[in-house]
């Protein structure tokens, strides 16, 4: 249902812009950084819709992207942290054998 709310806003945004870009439709400068020219304002309302758009949607991506990257690295330090350490089992172990075996002094490095 969230989804179809957030659709219907869209479209209702959109309609809003399209009926406001028609409307202007006078020539206006636009000043770039090497010169001007003159553009119909509906090219100028529509272009930096656009542009916010895709920058929008861009930031958008790449927050989702650290996010999900975020999300495997802690997945693996659950892992990691579930499994059980091997590394205490086999000192136990070597202790309890240093215990049982009579040689084990004899054993000991020099």
């Amino acid at each position: 249902m969230k989804g179809q709310w957030g659709l219907i806003t869209g479209l209702i945004i959109v309609l809003i812009i399209a009926i406001f870009a028609v409307i202007n439709v006078d020539p206006v400068p636009v000043n770039y950084a090497f010169g001007t020219s003159e553009w119909p304002l509906v090219l100028v309302i529509l272009g930096s819709v656009l542009l916010g758009g895709l920058i929008v949607g861009s930031v958008g991506m790449y927050r989702i992207y650290l996010l999900q990257s975020e999300i495997k690295r802690l997945k693996a330090e659950q892992v990691a942290a579930s499994k059980p350490d091997d590394s205490k089992k086999r000192s136990k172990k070597s202790v309890d054998d240093q215990k049982n075996d009579p040689l084990a002094e004899t054993k000991k490095p020099l």
